[in-house]
C-alpha cells in the first residue's frame, strides 16, 4: 500500500489505546546506564529495538524515554551524576524524541488548542517537547513556546490564541512565584476565562499540593497524563469578582502604613 494511503487510514482510524510494552522495566535499566554512558548509537539501536516490537511510539514515548529522564533528573538532582553527564543524557534523549516524533500516528484534528511554556532548561524543554508531540498526535492545535518567555508576551498570546489549555512544565523552586504570577495575571484580566491551567513536571511532581497554591486548575506529573486529563476536563467556570473587594485591599494597606508610622 502506498505510503500516503497508509497515513491517510491511519489519520482518519478510531483511537485505541496501544498494549503496554514488555520488559520495559529491564529496557528501562539499560536504557538508562546507556544514557548515563553517552552511548548515542546504541541508544538510538535500542529504541529502534522497542519501536519495531511495541509498534507504537506513543508506548516508547510512555515507558520508556519518559521514565528514562525522570530517572536521569533524579540521579543529577542527588549528585550521582554531574552536570555534565546530565547534559549529555539529555541530548542524547531529545534526538531520540525527535526520531519518535515522526512515527506519532496522528489523529484528526479534535478542534481544541494547547498553549504549552516551560522552565528555561534543556530537560523542562525536552518534556514539554515531548508533551506538544502527544497532544499534537491526539488531534489538538498546540503552540509550544519553550521556556524564558515573559509573562505578558505568554499573556499575549492567551488572548490572541485563545486556547483551551494553558500548560506550564518543568517549574523549578525558584520559578514557582512567577507561575503563580501568572496564573493570577490571566485570572485578574479574563481575556479567556473559560481556559483550564495546569501544571506539570518539575517541583510541582516533588510538592504535593503546590499546584493548588499557585491556583492552577489541572495537575499531571506526565504527559500521558496531562492529556488524558486535558480531554476529560470540561472549560473552566469563571469566577465571579466580588464588587468592593479592592476598596478593603486598600485600607487594610492604610492600616499597616500607620501602624508603621
Amino acid at each position: 500500500m502506498p505510503k500516503a494511503n497508509v497515513l491517510n487510514l491511519a489519520m482518519s482510524a478510531p483511537y485505541t489505546e496501544p498494549p503496554l510494552m514488555t520488559g520495559s522495566t529491564h529496557h528501562l535499566e539499560e536504557f538508562v546506564q546507556l544514557l548515563v554512558a553517552g552511548d548515542r548509537i546504541v541508544c538510538r539501536e535500542l529504541i529502534d529495538r522497542e519501536l519495531t516490537a511495541c509498534g507504537h511510539a506513543d508506548r516508547v514515548y510512555r515507558d520508556l524515554l519518559w521514565p528514562a529522564l525522570e530517572k536521569i533528573d533524579k540521579l543529577y538532582r542527588t549528585d550521582r551524576i554531574n552536570a555534565a553527564v546530565e547534559h549529555m543524557a539529555t541530548r542524547i534523549a531529545r534526538s531520540i524524541a525527535d526520531q519518535l516524533q515522526v512515527h506519532l500516528v496522528v489523529r484528526e484534528p479534535n478542534g481544541k488548542t494547547v498553549l504549552i511554556s516551560c522552565a528555561d532548561g534543556e530537560p523542562e524543554e525536552l518534556g514539554a517537547q515531548m508533551t506538544a508531540d502527544l497532544f499534537e498526535a491526539r488531534g489538538w492545535k498546540v503552540y509550544f513556546v519553550g521556556g524564558g518567555v515573559p509573562s505578558d508576551e505568554i499573556l499575549g498570546l492567551v488572548g490572541e490564541l485563545m486556547p483551551n489549555l494553558l500548560l506550564v512544565f518543568g517549574t523549578q523552586p525558584s520559578g514557582v512565584p512567577g507561575v503563580r504570577r501568572l496564573v493570577d495575571m490571566v485570572r485578574d484580566i479574563g481575556v479567556n476565562p473559560t481556559m483550564n491551567i495546569m501544571v506539570s513536571g518539575g517541583v510541582f511532581n516533588r510538592a504535593d499540593g503546590l499546584w493548588r497554591e499557585v491556583n492552577s486548575d489541572l495537575f499531571a506529573r506526565t504527559a500521558t497524563e496531562a492529556l488524558e486529563l486535558a480531554e476529560a476536563s470540561e472549560p473552566r467556570t469563571p469566577t465571579l469578582k466580588v464588587n468592593g473587594t479592592p476598596k478593603k485591599r486598600r485600607r487594610r494597606r492604610r492600616q499597616v502604613a500607620a501602624v508603621g508610622a
